[in-house]
């Protein structure tokens, strides 16, 4: 069931009344219930999929078996993923696999821990709450399961969530989806299309991803705060990050990264253990985020292992060579880092590592007439139209601030803030593309 679908929308307002209807005790498992529905009702094995991952995670939460847990959901994740790779049957994983499994490892360590732990029905909900199932954000039970004890619709969330609402829709419906065909049409055939195809298809690329994530994450956060719950804020202006290292740490994909950094890159040892070790922990970090990547149908993909080791040897570079903080420096650093960045997508979007290494070379060797061909080329309405938007979306992003847009937008006056509805209402009916692909990391 999509977000873009109109059957989802009925489903969201039976959610809705159902929430309004039912007594504070029962939501709880109205909420549950509407999640295996929203997961299992297209494929009855996905929910089998979900028992096992939270039969494992119940069982092994507790001092004493928290190795046994990680090895189960590890080893489910990997047969999931590589099962060609090791000549194992196909295991007919269901999407969003990856985010359940890594939810279900931090409740388990952190369950040792004996934090944010509820009863059995909070754990279980708090892995299976569909706005967050499929792509994320990655919740610690800590900070949602608390949230259980109060579900109900309240107007201030709801007009937050109405903000949320309307930018995940038009980064995802307008944005994304508009500039997926001009991607396609430039990492298709990289050997024979015109190179300014092939450096438009990477820079649309750049955003295509970052709106299409971005956009499910917003669409999460505003679904959550429908029925009183906050998710965390997943993304945070990453194009505007200075290096690479700000941008994974602190900018994209917030949760994921965080979880990295807690369950994997802190118990290898962090920084703590000498210059070595940290630059050894931190190449493993984004080679395993590759090979994460690499799995579930891409083959080896060892694109997104390039991907991954890439991003891994700019972050490495940069703590071993710290740059100045001079205003100048910073900006012309930012320039590098989102074009550094912007280089290793093309591995990640590529077919082959062979198609990236051609669609980079041939952009290079057409450095010098560039700026001839750029001026020269043919360009079309659907062109214009989606510089038009990465443009006011990247002013809007760096006006807004840290709060982001939406919470901006939630925070206006009421005329100004449902004139910033209707715009984005607009928006949607005239230039959103209702039957675009799939969110992109539903596939992950």
């Amino acid at each position: 069931m999509s977000y873009t679908d109109l059957t989802f929308w009925l489903f969201l307002a039976l959610v809705l009344a159902g929430v309004r209807l039912l007594p504070v005790r029962a939501r709880r498992l109205w909420l549950g219930l509407v999640s295996l529905w929203f997961y299992g009702a297209s494929d009855v094995m996905r929910l089998v999929w979900l028992g096992g991952v939270g039969a494992v995670t119940l069982a092994t939460a507790a001092p004493g078996r928290r190795g046994m847990g990680i090895v189960a959901l590890v080893t489910l994740l990997a047969w999931a993923r590589f099962f060609e790779l090791a000549r194992l049957p196909d295991p007919g994983a269901p999407p969003g696999l990856s985010f359940l499994v890594f939810t279900a490892i931090a409740v388990i360590v952190d369950g040792g821990r004996r934090q944010g732990r509820g009863g059995w029905s909070d754990v279980l909900l708090h892995l299976v709450w569909f706005p967050k199932l499929l792509a994320g954000p990655i919740e610690r039970a800590g900070t949602l399961i608390p949230q259980f004890r109060d579900i109900a619709l309240r107007p201030g969330l709801a007009t937050l969530g109405l903000a949320y609402l309307m930018t995940g829709l038009v980064k995802k419906v307008v944005i994304a989806d508009s500039l997926a065909p001009i991607v396609a049409a430039g990492f298709a055939q990289p050997a024979f299309a015109a190179p300014v195809d092939l450096l438009l298809a990477v820079y649309a690329f750049a955003f295509q991803i970052y709106c299409d994530f971005s956009g499910y994450s917003d669409i999460a956060i505003a679904l959550s705060a429908f029925v009183g719950l906050r998710l965390s804020r997943n993304f945070d202006r990453p194009y505007l990050a200075s290096t690479v290292t700000e941008f994974w740490a602190r900018r994209w994909h917030i949760t994921l990264g965080n979880w990295f950094r807690d369950y994997v890159f802190i118990p290898l040892g962090g920084s703590r253990k000498g210059r070595a070790r940290q630059i050894l922990n931190v190449m493993f970090v984004f080679l395993l985020s590759g090979m994460w990547h690499a799995g579930l149908g891409y083959g080896v993909g060892w694109g997104f292992v390039l991907w991954g080791a890439l991003n891994g040897v700019f972050v490495v570079v940069e703590t071993v060579v710290p740059a100045p903080e001079r205003t100048v420096t910073r900006i012309l650093r930012g320039i590098v880092t989102f074009h550094l960045i912007l280089s290793a997508w093309v591995f990640f979007r590529a077919d082959s590592v062979e198609a990236g290494v051609t669609l980079l070379r041939r952009i290079g060797q057409s450095l010098r007439e560039l700026p001839t061909l750029i001026l020269s080329h043919p360009y079309t309405s659907d062109h214009l139209l989606c510089a038009g938007l990465v443009g006011l979306l990247f002013l809007g992003e760096a006006a807004a601030g840290p709060r982001g847009i939406a919470e901006r937008l939630a925070g206006w006056p009421l005329p100004l803030r449902w004139a910033g509805f209707y715009a984005a209402l607009a928006l949607l009916l005239l230039a959103g593309r209702w039957q675009g692909a799939e969110f992109i990391y539903a596939g992950f």
